[in-house]
């Protein structure tokens, strides 16, 4: 049996999953996650060489499955407001377990494999994005004279943003913050009754 479709490390993920989202990948340790998981750690070193690695095992699963939905709704024929729209509610889907522990780990990591990781998807996710957006243009969806460059940077600069501890403790919790910055980037400061 391969161990990519062990119940061993499935539960191990599942449970490290649990784990992270609510207290955050920092504080929650290997001998936490095998208590929890009731397993030994041998069974988990079969399966991962750190936590690390379980951290970034984790994060693949989520961002494929996210990228999986995100392209079923940019392949879907229905109009790109709509599609604006899935995916507004793909991210609040996302984020909606995900305590302010694990996000602050998560955009604050100084864990140099992590960061090299983290840095990497967020930039593969970006240029996926930037030719869906050069995609919706051509099809006259955004603004002809909007530079998806600028969008590009902007987005990838409200990412560094959401970094900011004095921005995150704005917002009771990360899942508003991460839906302010959605719905500013995709529909800016007017309300949209006024956009139709």
């Amino acid at each position: 049996m391969s161990n990519m479709s062990n119940p061993k490390r499935e539960l191990i993920l599942k449970t490290g999953k649990e784990l992270f989202w609510k207290f955050g990948f920092k504080r929650v340790t290997i001998e936490e996650i095998c208590k929890e998981a009731g397993i030994s750690k041998m069974t988990f070193y079969k399966f991962f060489s750190n936590k690390i690695n379980l951290v970034q095992t984790i994060m693949n699963i989520v961002m494929q499955e996210s990228l999986d939905r995100y392209n079923k709704i940019m392949d879907s024929d229905i109009p790109y407001r709509e599609k604006v729209v899935g995916m507004i509610q793909m991210k609040k889907d996302q984020i909606k377990t995900m305590s302010s522990e694990f996000f602050r780990d998560y955009v604050q990591s100084d864990d140099p494999e992590l960061l090299s990781y983290l840095e990497k998807l967020t930039q593969d996710n970006l240029q996926t994005i930037s030719n869906d957006f050069k995609k919706a243009q051509n099809e006259g969806d955004i603004r002809k004279d909007m530079k998806i460059e600028f969008l590009m940077y902007v987005m990838n600069h409200l990412i560094i943003l959401a970094q900011d501890d004095a921005l995150q403790n704005m917002y009771d919790n990360p899942q508003d913050l991460v839906m302010e910055i959605t719905n500013f980037l995709f529909y800016g400061i007017l309300n949209r009754e006024i956009q139709k």
